[in-house]
């Protein structure tokens, strides 16, 4: 069966850049922003991104493309494809395709609502709403925690689900040049216009009240990038900082070693690793901080506004923004951009969780994509009917932990030692600079093999010592949420089981190894412009 490649350089660069332009850039960043700092914020987010989120980037393109060389589109093949003598490393790799199954099972239908909501600005079904309280009512109607005057069931956010999910298995079907490609080519143009026309709308706001002329769009800038220097001396905030930087470049999740994977030896992974980065930190910095938060204050001041960031991302795009939008002219248009902006951001990072999966069947089992495509549905179907009955309950809190915190810092610390230690900073480095049009900086050679780890080890200990040993004893859990939760995690024990089961399957059929002569030949036939 021969290997898929991507159609184009800039397919494979839009690819990335969707998997890594999310919800996360337009409701989580700015609330992470307004609540550690500010303008002081940027100063750890930056260092971070320098020191982590770049470093991570081009490990994992490189690993990826380095893994594909063998055939292998997945962490377990990769890693033992690096490591060829330890017959434990690629059972280490399961966290790559298990984590993004689990953020897929809950994001899918989050995602679902944005699809819903794009429909109701555009048909006004939440015009009556015009104070938090009912917009809260809305919300909660629909997600089926309460009945009002709006919903009387789940049946419209399952509806809504079915057809998020329905467009998700539809481009996976398609594969990656001709679904994932294709749709990125489509969505990523289409949502930088709608952030673009709502930033813009923004930043000509006046005040609305003449009263209140101190809420103004200058000092919604001012409230969100002014540095509040005393919080650089809070760990939290450096926590939060480098917790932002995976979030916002799918960092330490599996999903760039599969896109990686599909490129040809000498394709560039320096500078289109770099390209896709600085397309996320667009859309991050210059739009997510240009829409939210400025606009917020302009029509909530400067006592709200403090609540509003409290309240967090869900409250901030579902509650706040359809009541802002909603007050301008053509206000149901522009809640329509607004959401079907967040809904495209959505799609493109949902895609990208499924394909590890989806190429793990692929290469270890020999199945069709249609077939692999299918399996997948099924199995995540079944895993996402939880999150949809259970969201009171305290089960997508426990599976975004679990799958976008701790298996992401976790992997991401592996993948570090793995690159730069076992399989050796010479080589690495030459790998890394195969077919690249740029030379990245030699520094880079120190912080990778030794500043990223550290950074890291550090990252992963201070959180799970501040947040991490609370959560997994339930300290602050409602009692009645934890049967739910005790049943959320035996589940993940028993998917994460049964996947470490498949890889032992996946190697124990297989007649010959992959590595061994293959991975020295590959190695001599891929040396790129790199300093040795």
């Amino acid at each position: 069966m021969a290997r898929e490649k991507w159609g184009s350089k800039l397919g494979i660069i839009l690819a990335v850049a969707g998997s890594a332009i999310g919800l996360g850039n337009f409701l989580r960043f700015p609330v992470q922003a307004a609540r550690n700092g500010g303008g002081a914020f940027m100063i750890p987010y930056f260092i971070a991104l320098l020191l982590l989120g770049l470093p991570l980037i081009w490990v994992e393109w490189t690993i990826g493309r380095f893994g594909g060389g063998f055939g292998h589109s997945t962490a377990p093949g990769m890693f033992h494809s690096m490591w060829e003598k330890n017959k434990f490393i690629k059972y280490f790799g399961v966290i790559g395709i298990f984590g993004p199954i689990v953020i897929f099972v809950y994001y899918i239908y989050i995602e679902s609502w944005l699809l819903g909501y794009s429909f109701f600005a555009l048909f006004g079904k939440y015009n009556a709403c015009t104070t938090r309280e009912t917009m809260t009512a809305f919300l909660r109607g629909y997600q089926g925690l309460a009945q009002n005057e709006h919903f009387s069931g789940i049946a419209p956010a399952y509806l809504f689900y079915l057809a998020a999910f329905a467009i998700n298995i539809f481009i996976i079907w398609f594969g990656v040049s001709k679904g994932i490609e294709r749709a990125c080519e489509w969505a990523l143009p289409i949502l930088f216009i709608f952030a673009v026309v709502l930033a813009v709308r923004v930043l000509t706001l006046g005040s609305p009240d003449p009263a209140k002329p101190e809420n103004n769009v200058i000092n919604g800038l001012g409230y969100l990038w002014n540095p509040q220097w005393a919080k650089l001396t809070n760990a939290k905030v450096w926590l939060a900082a480098a917790g932002q930087i995976f979030f916002t470049l799918s960092c330490g999740i599996g999903v760039i070693l599969t896109y990686a994977s599909y490129l040809r030896k000498q394709d560039d992974v320096a500078l289109s690793g770099l390209t896709a980065a600085g397309t996320n930190e667009l859309a991050e910095v210059i739009l997510g901080g240009s829409i939210v938060i400025p606009a917020a204050f302009v029509f909530f001041g400067p006592t709200e506004i403090g609540k509003i960031a409290a309240a967090g991302p869900f409250d901030l795009g579902f509650v706040t923004m359809p009541l802002v939008l909603q007050k301008m002219v053509f206000g149901n248009i522009l809640g329509f951009m607004w959401f079907m902006l967040l809904f495209l951001a959505g799609i493109t990072s949902s895609i990208s969780l499924a394909q590890p999966a989806v190429a793990f069947l692929e290469d270890e089992f020999n199945l069709s994509k249609k077939k692999a495509s299918m399996v997948l549905a099924g199995v995540t179907f079944a895993l996402t009917q939880p999150a949809i009955f259970f969201i009171g309950n305290g089960v997508v809190d426990e599976l975004d932990f679990w799958g976008g915190t701790f298996c992401l810092v976790l992997f991401g610390t592996i993948e570090a030692i793995l690159f730069a230690w076992v399989f050796g900073m010479e080589r690495a480095w030459t790998e890394m600079h195969a077919g690249s049009d740029i030379t990245i900086p030699r520094v880079y050679r120190f912080i990778i093999k030794y500043i990223t780890p550290v950074f890291l080890l550090l990252v992963l200990g201070f959180w799970f010592y501040q947040e991490g040993i609370d959560f997994i004893l339930l300290k602050g859990a409602e009692k009645g949420n934890i049967p739910y939760i005790i049943a959320t995690r035996l589940m993940l024990v028993v998917f994460f089981v049964v996947l470490s089961y498949m890889v032992w399957r996946a190697w124990k059929r297989r007649a010959t190894p992959t590595t061994g002569v293959g991975a020295n030949q590959y190695n001599q036939s891929n040396v790129g412009r790199g300093n040795q």
